[in-house]
């Protein structure tokens, strides 16, 4: 019998990101990711809903840093979304390029990881969006501060992992925050 071994879900979130670049995400089944991991299929499902999660596993700490940023800080509120993403981007993020860099041409790869993608972002530009009106701020304002922040997250994330990106995402994120305020205040 086999020795148990622990950390089950980051064996298998380990053998499913190899496998993906291996193979690519279609050509890959649960039960080769289980194998992989020396586990079996059932203990694939118990820790995650679907292939797919393996790959996006993390999301509820990312959620979490974010919505504990954006609760704490005085800053107005655009000003307190960048500083949430900031705030990720060092938590999270750092030392990670690499890995990052390599996600994302897996989840370019697939349809469905680009779709798994966006529902991901939507659902923390959801959280970010109550958070701020947790806070006493309006629809709207929440809103148009939430959906400016993830913007300039978007652009510097974007950034940040192109080939010949060398800054860090923190600093990407305020260049971006700064050109942002730069347009929406520019004269015609």
């Amino acid at each position: 019998m086999a020795r148990w071994q622990p950390d089950a879900r980051g064996r298998l979130a380990a053998a499913a990101f190899e496998l993906f670049r291996e193979r690519g995400f279609e050509q890959t089944t649960v039960t080769d990711i289980a194998a992989r991991a020396g586990l079996d299929k059932r203990t694939f499902y118990r820790l995650f809903g679907d292939k797919r999660e393996a790959l996006f596993s993390g999301g509820e700490q990312l959620e979490e840093v974010l919505v504990k940023a954006v609760t704490e800080t005085a800053a107005g509120p655009f000003e307190a979304v960048v500083a949430a993403f900031r705030r990720v981007a060092d938590e999270i993020f750092a030392d990670r390029l690499e890995l990052v860099r390599m996600r994302q041409s897996i989840i370019a790869s697939s349809a469905e990881l680009q779709e798994r993608e966006l529902r991901k972002m939507s659902s923390l530009t959801a959280a970010v969006a109550a958070a701020l009106r947790a806070k006493g701020l309006s629809e709207t304002t929440a809103a148009l501060a939430t959906e400016s922040g993830v913007t300039v997250f978007r652009v510097a994330y974007a950034r940040w992992i192109a080939p010949d990106s060398d800054a860090s995402l923190a600093d990407l994120i305020t260049e971006v925050a700064a050109e942002l305020r730069a347009i929406t205040s520019a004269p015609i």
